[in-house]
C-alpha cells in the first residue's frame, strides 16, 4: 500500500537518517513555465521531501532518466524515442508569433501566414527544443526557407530579442507573460504549425514512492498512480 504522507524528517535506512528526494529533469521551457505551481503545491504539501530540479536539453532529460540521475522527466521531444523509457501525455499546446510595437506584421490582415512570416528575421528554438522540429516542418512544406538569424534555448531570451527589435519570435503560447511581455505582441500561430504534446517520461520498471505518483497526478490529475503503474509494468500501452 502506497502511504502519502511521510514524517517531517526522514526515514532511516541502515541506521541512518535518509532525507525523502524527488529528482525532476526538465527543459528549460517546462521548468519555467509549466512545472512553477504543482512544484510550488508539492512543496506546500510535502515540506519533508527534499526536490532537485535539473534543466537540460530532450537528450539530457532522457539520458538523466535512464542513468537513474533523475526520477521523473518532462520534456516535448525526444523522450519517446528510447527503449528504456516510457512516456504518457500530459498537455498539448502550440506555438505563438511575437512581435515589437509597431512591427509591419500587426498591421497585417489575419490571418497569418508562413509567407508573411518568412519575409523578416526569425528568432527561434534552438534544434530539439520546444517544438522546433514542427516549426522546420511546416516552412519545408510550403518549400520556404525562412531566416533564422538567433536561437535558444529559452522563450524569456527570444523574446528579449524581439524586443531589441533584431527579428520576429516564435515562442510556445506557454510562455507567453502579460507581466513580463508588456512591451511585446503576440499572435496566434496554433494554424500554421503542428500541435506539440508535452510529455512525462518515466524508466521502465522504475520503483516510486507514492509522493512521486501524487507530483505525477498533480501535474496532469488524470495519471492517477493506477495508470501510471500499469504503464510502468507493461500493462498499459505507453503513448
Amino acid at each position: 500500500m502506497i502511504v502519502y504522507e511521510f514524517p517531517a524528517i526522514a526515514l532511516r535506512a541502515r541506521g541512518r537518517a535518509q532525507r525523502l528526494q524527488l529528482s525532476i529533469a526538465a527543459t528549460h521551457s517546462q521548468a519555467r513555465y509549466a512545472l512553477p505551481q504543482v512544484v510550488q503545491e508539492f512543496r506546500q504539501h510535502y515540506p519533508q521531501v527534499r526536490l532537485h530540479l535539473h534543466q537540460g536539453s530532450p537528450k539530457q532529460v532522457a539520458q538523466m532518466l535512464l542513468s537513474g540521475e533523475a526520477d521523473l522527466g518532462v520534456a516535448t521531444e525526444a523522450l519517446a524515442g528510447y527503449e528504456g523509457l516510457v512516456t504518457l501525455p500530459c498537455y498539448r499546446w502550440t506555438h505563438s508569433v511575437v512581435l515589437p510595437p509597431g512591427h509591419p506584421l500587426l498591421q497585417h490582415e489575419l490571418p497569418l501566414t508562413l509567407q508573411d512570416l518568412a519575409a523578416f528575421p526569425i528568432i527561434t528554438y534552438e534544434q530539439g527544443y520546444t517544438g522546433r522540429a514542427h516549426i522546420d516542418e511546416a516552412f519545408e512544406r510550403e518549400g520556404l526557407a525562412p531566416d533564422v538569424v538567433l536561437t535558444a534555448m529559452d522563450a524569456d531570451v527570444i523574446k528579449t530579442y524581439v524586443e531589441l527589435g533584431m527579428g520576429v519570435g516564435i515562442v510556445a503560447s506557454v510562455a507567453l507573460d502579460p507581466e513580463r511581455d508588456l512591451h511585446l505582441h503576440a499572435l496566434d500561430a496554433g494554424h500554421l504549425f503542428e500541435v506539440n504534446v508535452t510529455r512525462l517520461g518515466l524508466r521502465r520498471g522504475a520503483w516510486l514512492r507514492g509522493y512521486a505518483y501524487d507530483f505525477m497526478q498533480r501535474f496532469v490529475p488524470t495519471l492517477t498512480r493506477e495508470v501510471i503503474a500499469q504503464t510502468l509494468q507493461g500493462k498499459a500501452p505507453a503513448v
